[in-house]
């Protein structure tokens, strides 16, 4: 597995979903000044994945209100992607999703973020935080049947955002508004006092 934080994020175009529509040419670079925060998940019409993108669908106003922009991925087709943004929430579907969901059909972009399962042709639940310059600044990876924390995703854009404004840092369990701390010796004394 490839570690892709510090390093400039795989650029890619391909065709996706967004809000009942089909964007043919879908480029992340299309984002850069953006913050992004870019999920794999495995496959549609699954049982974790639905409620994944619901969860990240629910907090896509949080999102917004850091300038981060939600872009989900898998391997399957656009075709498929439409079909489960047609399907109600109650019958496994995500009707109401609003966020672009791409089609990774040829696993290019999985292939290039590292997530492929091999043999299995779907990627692992990666999630990827870029900065406005689409620097990978955090990566976390799950197995396929382990869902992924929301307000974990959050905090960690909050944390990137902080210490870009402050050139502070941020420790163990910070949220926004507690305390951080200056990378220095006397910074570390004083957060411990």
């Amino acid at each position: 597995m490839s570690v892709l934080v510090g390093k400039q994020a795989p650029d890619f175009e391909a065709i996706a979903v967004e809000k009942d529509r089909i964007v043919e040419n879908f480029k992340l670079s299309d984002y850069k000044g953006q913050y992004i925060v870019l999920f794999f998940y495995p496959l549609d019409f699954t049982f974790v994945c639905p409620t994944e993108l619901h969860a990240f669908n629910e907090q896509q106003s949080e999102f917004e209100k850091r300038d981060a922009k939600l872009i989900g991925v898998s391997i399957d087709s656009h075709f498929s992607h439409l079909a489960w943004l047609n399907t109600p929430r109650s019958q496994g579907g995500i009707q109401g999703v609003t966020y672009p969901i791409v089609s990774d059909i040829n696993k290019t972009i999985s292939q290039d973020y590292d997530v492929l399962v091999e043999g299995a042709g779907i990627a692992y639940r990666g999630l990827f935080l870029l900065d406005k310059d689409h620097v990978v600044r955090h990566q976390v990876v799950n197995d396929l049947p382990l869902g992924r924390n929301v307000s974990e995703t959050l905090r960690m854009v909050d944390a990137l955002q902080f210490t870009e404004k402050h050139g502070e840092v941020c420790p163990a369990n910070w949220n926004q508004g507690e305390k951080s701390m200056k990378p220095t010796q006397e910074g570390l004394e004083a957060f411990f006092k």
